[in-house]
């Protein structure tokens, strides 16, 4: 979607999908910190107006702001002010509104005022970033909502070109040509990897696979690349769920980022 913008100065950009479940459950998903980290990255959130929001992006920094509305279980939002040196405070919104099927409609909006077009690439950033996790997001609600959660991150950066990256990658761990709904499994390092193909995408911007896994335990692997400066970001986020996540994603998170390190070095 393009970005808007009225006369006050007021930019935004926004983003709508239908995600399975009930808005209780959409709900838990994001606006709570055990949520987001079920599809997001690693989340604090103090559940009142006035209370934190944080972000841990791992290699990529972190974000904090402020709850700004808090109507379970349809409207939250926040507002981060330090989320880029210089940048005027971005304000998040994100409504949940039920639909037949037990189905919800999941609207986001991000939205800054500037009277320059300084900013908007940062804009179209963020919702360029978002449709790999939504997709994440509708897994989890279909399979796993409510569970306990825990996420990991690596990620390593090279000056190859995207698409040598992405064929490197995927053969490296044995999902090269891989087709949704094919069971497929990685090679035993770092990781041994099982599970059934969820997604495969393809554009300009990014390429990106997941995996419903079952081994080794149940969860999510998103496996991906996309473009960034003069380099590619060749990266994994593994969402775990049920007994122990905690642990098995601070086992993980180590073996990844060593063998992306060594890997793309």
């Amino acid at each position: 979607m393009p970005i808007k913008k009225d006369g006050s100065g007021k930019r935004w950009v926004e983003m709508e999908l239908i995600v399975p479940g009930s808005p209780d459950e959409v709900w838990q998903a994001i606006a709570t910190g055990n949520g987001n980290s079920a599809w997001f990255t690693k989340t604090e959130i103090d559940e009142w107006v006035g209370g934190k929001i944080a972000f841990d992006f791992g290699p990529n920094g972190g974000s904090s702001g402020e709850v700004t509305h808090w109507e379970p279980p349809a409207r939250f939002a926040y507002v981060e002010r330090d989320w880029s040196e210089g940048a005027p405070p971005v304000a998040t919104e994100i409504t949940v509104t039920a639909r037949s099927g037990d189905r919800c409609v999941l609207r986001m909006v991000h939205s800054l005022f500037s009277s320059t077009d300084d900013w908007d690439d940062q804009l179209e950033g963020f919702e360029g970033g978002w449709p790999a996790f939504f997709e994440v997001l509708r897994i989890y609600l279909a399979h796993f909502a409510g569970e306990n959660a825990a996420s990991c991150f690596a990620m390593a950066r090279t000056k190859e070109p995207e698409t040598r990256v992405w064929a490197r990658l995927t053969e490296a761990l044995g999902l090269a040509g891989a087709n949704v709904d094919e069971e497929r499994t990685t090679p035993p390092q770092p990781e041994h990897l099982a599970g059934i193909v969820e997604r495969v995408q393809q554009d300009a911007r990014q390429r990106y696979l997941l995996l419903r896994l079952n081994t080794p335990a149940a969860g999510i692997a998103l496996i991906g690349t996309y473009s960034s400066g003069d380099g590619t970001n060749a990266s994994i986020a593994l969402y775990f769920y049920g007994d122990a996540p905690k642990a098995r994603a601070v086992n993980s998170e180590p073996k990844w980022r060593d063998w992306l390190e060594a890997t793309f070095r």
